[in-house]
């Protein structure tokens, strides 16, 4: 792996500075050999391992954070599978329902093939945490609902739900869908 610039420059300086000490302690000395010249020498040799061992421990981080990354990607992409391969059977029941309505002249058989496969779709998302948020009979709420418009109604109070025209979902704790809703006015007068 190549150095960055400021490893080039570190590099360069922590170098020059050990030629600059070593070239001093040899003018001293006036000799080549000396124990002061071999611990200069074995100086330079820990600060060269020490950058090389700097060099390698960023590159092993580098490589480490664009791993990761890729594995972060990797499991975004692909966390919806479980999900999916669930709701496959459901499709798989479906097109057996479709084909047994084909062959069958009575529509009562198709009405049943269709109820079973909708039962098992809402039994797919309730396994994935994937709930129908409750709506005829439960006090309006924003945060779940979204009212079309408003009724009287005898059989409901003010503010609460008298119908859906669209279920509504929340998968955890969070809303996917809000329900569509008509919200009672109270009793007509």
């Amino acid at each position: 792996m190549r150095p960055t610039p400021d490893q080039t420059i570190d590099s360069a300086v922590a170098d020059a500075a050990l030629e600059s000490v070593a070239a001093e302690a040899q003018t001293k000395r006036g000799k080549t050999g000396s124990p002061a010249d071999q611990k200069v020498a074995d100086l330079e040799q820990q600060v060269r391992e020490a950058n090389d061992r700097a060099l390698r421990s960023h590159a092993e981080l580098e490589n480490y954070r664009k791993r990761s990354q890729r594995e972060l990607v990797d499991e975004r992409r692909y966390a919806i599978i479980p999900f999916a391969r669930d709701l496959l059977t459901v499709v798989d029941n479906l097109e057996r329902a479709i084909e047994a309505a084909q062959k069958s002249p009575d529509g009562s058989v198709l009405l049943d093939g269709v109820k079973l496969v909708a039962d098992q779709l809402e039994s797919v998302l309730q396994a994935h945490q994937c709930v129908r948020i409750e709506t005829v009979g439960t006090p309006f709420d924003p945060n779940f609902h979204q009212a079309i418009a408003q009724e009287p109604s005898d059989e409901h109070a003010a503010g609460t739900i008298t119908r859906a025209t669209q279920a509504g979902y929340k998968l955890h704790d969070r809303v996917i869908r809000p329900a569509q809703v008509f919200v009672s006015t109270g009793p007509a007068t």
